[in-house]
Order: C-alpha cells, then sequence, then structure tokens
C-alpha cells in the first residue's frame, strides 16, 4: 500500500497515540491535534507532527486537514457516567469538535472519515451481547451525543461522496490510558488507588459485568477500517467479547497482579448504569477478519508495570460538576479519590 496522510485527533490520547504509532510504523504519514485536556505529549510518537488545537475551531481545522486522505477521530471528552451530572462540557466538546472536524474534512474533500464511537450507544438491551443490529437506547448523555454523530456523519459523508466507518471500541485497556481521572477508566483508577495503598472504590454491589479490550487487540483491524474496501459505511464492534467479568472479579485480578489483598469500598449505585454490557466481535471478525490475541491478564501485567513506572499520582478534579442533586456520586461531590 502506497504511503497515506492521515489526521488523528486525540493524538496525545490513549487509543489516538497507540493508531499514531501504528501508522507511523506502517509508513504512513501522521499528524494530529489534541488540546491537552485528556492526554499527554508523552504520549504523542516523535515522527508525527502534532497541533496543541481546540477541534471546535472549524477554521483551523480546514488548515490542518489540507490533502489529508483519511481522519481518524478519536478525540473524546469520553466521560460516560459523569455526563449525567456535566452534560454541557461532555456533549459540547464532543459534539462541536465532532462537527467541526467533519465539516472542515468535507471541505477538503477527505476520502475517508473513520469515527470512533461508543459501546455507550447501546444502553440497556434485553440480550447477552451487543450486536450493531441492535436499536441503540442511550442512558447517558455521552451515549446520545455519541450516536447524534454517528447518525450526522452518515447523512453528511453519503450526501457529499466520503467515505465513511464508525468503530465501536469497547472499555479499552493498556499503557497510557489516563489513571489521575476520577470520573473514568475503572481498571487505571482502582490500579492508580491500590498502588497508594488505598482500597479500590466499587458503585454498588460489583456484581455489574464488562469486557475489557487491550489495545492491541483494536490495532490488527487498522488497516481495514483506515483503507479497506470492507469496513466502508459500516458501524462495526471492535475488541474481544469472551473474558465477561464483575467489577468484584477484576479487583480480585488487580490485587493478584500486585500481591495485595484489599477489600473494596463500596457505595452507592452509579444513576443509569447498565447492568451487563459486552459486545459482540462476530461481525468483526466475518467482516475484517478480526482474531481476539491478547487477554485481560497481559493488559493488567503491562497497566500495573507502566502506572508502576511512572509512580502514581492523585487524581485530578478538572472538570467541575454542573449538577449537584442527591443522585449525583458522593465521590465526586466531595472529592474523596
Amino acid at each position: 500500500m502506497k504511503s497515506q496522510k492521515v489526521f488523528v485527533s486525540g493524538i496525545a490520547g490513549f487509543l489516538g497515540s497507540h493508531v499514531a504509532e501504528w501508522l507511523l510504523k506502517q509508513g504512513h504519514e501522521v499528524l494530529g491535534a489534541d488540546d491537552l485536556s485528556g492526554g499527554e505529549m508523552a504520549n504523542v510518537p516523535k515522527r508525527a507532527r502534532f497541533f496543541e488545537h481546540d477541534l471546535r475551531d472549524f477554521e483551523k481545522n480546514k488548515k490542518l486537514l489540507k490533502d489529508v486522505d483519511v481522519v481518524f477521530h478519536a478525540a473524546a471528552f469520553a466521560h460516560d457516567g459523569f455526563s449525567l451530572f456535566s452534560p454541557y462540557l461532555i456533549t459540547d466538546n464532543i459534539f462541536s469538535s465532532t462537527q467541526a472536524l467533519l465539516s472542515a474534512a468535507l471541505e477538503q474533500r477527505v476520502r475517508r472519515f473513520v469515527f470512533c464511537s461508543s459501546m455507550s450507544r447501546y444502553g440497556h438491551q434485553n440480550a447477552p451481547l451487543f450486536t450493531e443490529d441492535m436499536t441503540p437506547q442511550p442512558r447517558t448523555p455521552y451515549g446520545h451525543a455519541k450516536l447524534a454523530c454517528e447518525k450526522i456523519l452518515e447523512n453528511l459523508a453519503e450526501m457529499h461522496g466520503m467515505e465513511w466507518v464508525v468503530c465501536v471500541p469497547h472499555n479499552i485497556i493498556g499503557p497510557r490510558q489516563k489513571f489521575d481521572d476520577p470520573y473514568r477508566n475503572v481498571v487505571a483508577i482502582m490500579i492508580n488507588r491500590m498502588l497508594q495503598n488505598k482500597p479500590p472504590i466499587v458503585y454498588g454491589d460489583g456484581e455489574q459485568k464488562r469486557c475489557f479490550s487491550p489495545v492491541e487487540d483494536i490495532l490488527q483491524v487498522l488497516p481495514e477500517l483506515l483503507f479497506g474496501d470492507k469496513a466502508r459505511s459500516q458501524v462495526i464492534n471492535v475488541g474481544p467479547d469472551h473474558e465477561f467479568i464483575s467489577i468484584n472479579q477484576l479487583v480480585g485480578l488487580i490485587n493478584r497482579q500486585l500481591g495485595t489483598d484489599f477489600e473494596p469500598v463500596y457505595t452507592a449505585p452509579r444513576p443509569n448504569e447498565v447492568r451487563e454490557a459486552n459486545c459482540s466481535c462476530e461481525k468483526a471478525k466475518k467482516l475484517l477478519g478480526y482474531r481476539p490475541t491478547s487477554s485481560l491478564n497481559k493488559s493488567l501485567v503491562d497497566m500495573v508495570g507502566w502506572i508502576s513506572k511512572l509512580g502514581p499520582r492523585p487524581f485530578q478534579y478538572r472538570f467541575d460538576l454542573e449538577i449537584r442533586s442527591p443522585k449525583t456520586p458522593q465521590t465526586w461531590k466531595e472529592r474523596i479519590f
């Protein structure tokens, strides 16, 4: 394949930096933008052209996307539960940045736009696995904003002749994940607390279940998502569906990796949290040849090693709550992480 010019939004973040690194290894030209609200400069690959930039700036986006072949849009304020209590902050950043970037991509005749959505789009479903043909039922402003962006992408791309893909990664984990943000990334939060000799905090009874996706498993389908014909005009779940565990089991696995025996501190359930959420990867297997190659345990080993090397950090409350009500988690109102 000849070298492509690819723009990666959120390039200083967790997924964006891994995607940019993979692209560079494949010989592609990479540039990207990040406002550093949730990413870190240390994550940006050295050979990528980096721009510190708020993606809601349409005119700047137009300049950055000149002669770009593909956009991989990974930037987002990925705060699902927090969006119930700071909906303006989260939805404005997701929706406005996506529309400003999409409009600029269409104006500059970018060939393909790949949008990273979220399993939050599915909400509650009466099925053990979420499949792409289900009617989405988001339960948070974050999920609604992601779904709205999907629909507008499909609408505008089809009308103006641009290729589009919606990938739905779910609960990605691995090195470079933000671990000092108290509002998101349960695995990283727990490891960061436990390395500080603090017990993990669990919402509800801890029997809610999730399937976690090693980041390296996402990277294997990038050739098709970014450049292939099979992914065109598709919504595709990306990530394994076979290691479905409870949050209580997760605590046990992290304890084992750290050699600790912390008992969780249980607190009130988070409002609107989906009890069991797991995405089927059958479509990705059939369409893209996806095969899970890593494991949850390996990812935990990698994350513990990475966070230990950097050193645990105090949690940073970078964003304020917009709504304080009896349903707002006490952990957030009192900043007790």
